[in-house]
C-alpha cells in the first residue's frame, strides 16, 4: 500500500493516480518504482518551497510515467526512452478523457525530463519532475531539503543501491538502439557500458554533410 503523506506531501489518490501506479507496478520494476516516487515527492517538495502552484494529480502522473519508456512494455526499436514513456502517457490520459492542454503538460513534462537547460524553465509540471529526477539521480541542490526530511522520503521509497542500478537500467532500455541518445546525456551511459559504442560528433556531422562547401 502506497503511504498517503510523506514528509508533509500528499500522494495522490484519485482513480486515474491509482491506474497509473498499477501500470507501473505492472510493467516497471521496484526499483522505478521507488525512484518515480521519489521523483514526485522531492519534486513536489522543491515547488512546496518555491511557492509554485501546480496539478499535483498530474505531476504524480508525469513522475510515475517518466521512465516507463525503459521498460519492455513500452520501449520502442526507434524512439528516445523518454518519447516512449511521454506517448505511452499521452495514450493513457487521453483513453480517460483527460484534456489536450493537460496532456500536452504531461507529455512535456516526460519527453523533457533528460533535457538540461531547458527543462527547468518550462511549466511547473514539467520544471518540477526534471527538479525531482536530477536530485534523485546526481543529487541537484541536495541540502535544500533537510536531512530529515530527505531520510522520510528514501524510508518510504528505498535507494537499495540505485547509484549502480539505475545505471544498468538505462542501459537496458536503450541498449538496443544507441543511435537515439546521441545529442543528450544518455549518450554517456552507452559510452561507459556499452562494449564497442562510440559517441558520434556533431562536427563529423557538419563536415561530412553533403553540401559542397
Amino acid at each position: 500500500m502506497i503511504p498517503k503523506n510523506i514528509a508533509g506531501i500528499a500522494i495522490p489518490d484519485s482513480s486515474l493516480a491509482n491506474e497509473a501506479a498499477e501500470l507501473l507496478r505492472e510493467h516497471g520494476t521496484p526499483l522505478l518504482w521507488n525512484h518515480s516516487h521519489r521523483v514526485y515527492l522531492f519534486g513536489a517538495l522543491q515547488g512546496h518551497q518555491a511557492g509554485l502552484r501546480y496539478d499535483p494529480e498530474l505531476l504524480y502522473i508525469s513522475a510515475l510515467f517518466h521512465d516507463l519508456g525503459l521498460t519492455e512494455k513500452y520501449r520502442s526499436p526507434d524512439k528516445r526512452f523518454e518519447v516512449d514513456g511521454a506517448n505511452a502517457a499521452r495514450s493513457f490520459l487521453e483513453q480517460h478523457g483527460i484534456s489536450n492542454e493537460s496532456t500536452q503538460l504531461v507529455w512535456d513534462a516526460i519527453a523533457l525530463h533528460t533535457t538540461r537547460g531547458v527543462a527547468q524553465y518550462k511549466e511547473p509540471v514539467v520544471a518540477l519532475v526534471y527538479h525531482g529526477v536530477v536530485f534523485d539521480v546526481i543529487g541537484d541542490h541536495f541540502e535544500e531539503l533537510s536531512e530529515e526530511t530527505r531520510s522520510q522520503v528514501v524510508s518510504a521509497f528505498p535507494r537499495e543501491d540505485f547509484k549502480n542500478k539505475i545505471l544498468h537500467a538505462f542501459l537496458d532500455g536503450f541498449r538496443h538502439k544507441p543511435e537515439t541518445t546521441y545529442g543528450n546525456i544518455n549518450s554517456d551511459v552507452c559510452e561507459r557500458y556499452l562494449p564497442g559504442y562510440k559517441r558520434p560528433n556533431f562536427c563529423d556531422f557538419v563536415l561530412q554533410s553533403p553540401w559542397n562547401e
